[in-house]
């Protein structure tokens, strides 16, 4: 029988949910307050359908490109004997610390025409494809090897070994690696923007800044969770109610690697040409105009200003969305029943909440009930909380989960509170996982693009949205700067997270 949840945790939990599901209700009653005449006038336009193509269509593209990416770089490092192997397998994880939209600058700032599809698919898999390498790997580097020694001893080869047998262990993990890239396809809005690829972010932005009437915007950002939702929906019903795991507890040895032989060469020049676009191609262009805007001069003061600014309200939205997410984990983690499975469920409404949807709904919020908080921080620092508090509550689960319970009952037995309780030993226990979690929510905050530009106070001004101005007019020189501070910055979060976990627990 689950256990009653107290009110300290349940009140905080409750209202940690409404802030989640705020946005996506209150746009949903934007969208048909035109009535259905209205909803059907922008459904029914004729660049609505080829919208949903186009977005669809790159989304699939980016997922697929970075399925074949994250599946064969993961099994290079993992199943062969690939010269440099360690060092490959962290070079192959290093792109998730370049935000797309600083890809996008530095590719479109050489090569003036590049864009549309192929170049928004090129630099989105690029980018996304350590979310499908990472947790492959981790399944590679954990699997029982005796299903691919089996094959093997049946004279299979090493293609169709990892075809029969090694494909199918880690379909659970590529098809979750898989699932994010393509929200994160479907949702991204700065590289789409800069390389003007009209997808749903892109034409959600400009149909709010460009019309009076915030109505159309509106409902294409409902149609937009909605594709989000069906994606969701459709990697569930593919992936069904089929079982990987294992019995027993398996072998710890690991299998024998697979020489190369002739195919070693190919094999690292794939590599480099993987970490060369991934990698080398952003940080050697930033390298290039940082070295042309030195010589034009730099605005060190609007530039530290940016920095500090960027850091501020980060570390606000990482406070904000922490102290929301400690009594959701706590619950979910220690509480299991329907009203925990509830509140759990609505703190994930974020999943389906792109960053543009999250800002439009909210302007119109503050502008119909709380206009005095119109274009205010707090608001942006709202929007951080709704997106992120999924990473934050998943960090805490998963931190509470690793404490033993034996010493929150041995609290209660003498005679503590649950107040008492949760200050004295459910928080201390779970510091170090709340700590990584905030650490994440600081490194997306910093990324976060579309959110901030709608909502930042007048005059306030960020990495992100320096730099977006600044790209937006061509002035890549003088961009170059505010890039690179912020692909700096977002590496410290990512340098601690790793320092604290290590490479298992990046994984």
């Amino acid at each position: 029988m689950a256990r009653r949840v107290p009110a300290v945790l349940l009140v905080p939990a409750a209202a940690a949910a409404v802030v989640a599901l705020l946005p996506l209700g209150y746009l949903a009653v934007r969208a048909t307050e035109g009535g259905l005449g209205t909803v059907a006038e922008v459904l029914l336009r004729d660049r609505t359908v080829p919208l949903v193509v186009r977005s669809l269509l790159l989304a699939g593209v980016v997922t697929a490109g970075s399925a074949v990416l994250g599946i064969g770089t993961a099994w290079l490092v993992s199943r062969t004997r690939l010269p440099l192997r360690r060092a490959w397998a962290v070079l192959f994880a290093l792109p998730l610390a370049i935000p797309s939209y600083v890809a996008a600058f530095a590719w479109l700032s050489v090569f003036p025409h590049f864009g549309g599809l192929a170049g928004a698919s090129l630099v989105l898999v690029l980018c996304c494809y350590p979310y499908v390498y990472l947790p492959v790997l981790a399944v590679l580097e954990r699997a029982d090897p005796g299903q691919e020694e089996v094959s093997r001893a049946l004279g299979r080869g090493p293609l169709r070994t990892f075809a029969g047998v090694t494909l199918r262990q880690v379909r659970p993990a590529a098809a979750a690696g898989g699932l994010l890239v393509a929200l994160y396809a479907l949702s991204d809005f700065g590289a789409v923007a800069i390389l003007r690829y009209d997808a749903f972010t892109r034409v959600i932005y400009t149909s709010y800044r460009s019309s009076f009437d915030p109505t159309p915007a509106a409902i294409l950002g409902c149609v937009l969770v909605a594709l989000t939702l069906l994606i969701v929906w459709g990697e569930g019903r593919a992936r069904g109610r089929a079982r990987y795991a294992r019995i027993g507890g398996g072998a710890t040895r690991r299998l024998p690697r697979i020489s190369l032989g002739w195919w070693t060469a190919p094999a690292l020049l794939g590599c480099v040409a993987v970490t060369g676009l991934a990698l080398g191609v952003p940080v050697g262009i930033l390298g290039y105009w940082l070295t042309r805007g030195r010589s034009a001069g730099v605005d060190w003061a609007e530039l530290t200003d940016a920095a500090v600014t960027t850091l501020v309200v980060a570390s606000l939205g990482a406070l904000a969305t922490v102290l929301l997410a400690i009594p959701v984990g706590i619950i979910a983690a220690r509480y299991r029943g329907r009203i925990s499975g509830l509140l759990e469920q609505a703190a994930y409404a974020g999943h389906a909440l792109p960053g543009i949807v999250v800002a439009l709904a909210l302007v119109f919020l503050s502008v119909r009930f709380a206009y005095p908080l119109y274009q205010r921080t707090p608001v942006l620092i709202l929007a951080y909380a709704v997106l992120f508090l999924p990473a934050a509550v998943a960090a805490v689960r998963a931190s509470v989960l690793q404490a033993p319970p034996l010493l929150e009952e041995v609290a209660r037995s003498l005679g503590r509170t649950p107040a008492g309780v949760l200050r004295a030993v459910t928080v201390p226990l779970a510091a170090p996982g709340i700590a990584a979690g905030a650490a994440l929510v600081l490194l997306t905050c910093m990324k976060e693009l579309p959110a901030t530009l709608l909502l930042r106070p007048t005059g306030m001004e960020t990495l992100a949205t320096e730099l977006w101005n600044r790209t937006d007019t061509g002035r890549y020189a003088a961009a170059a700067p505010f890039a690179a501070t912020l692909v700096l910055l977002a590496a410290l979060p990512m340098f601690l997270l790793w320092r604290r976990a290590g490479a298992e627990g990046a994984t």
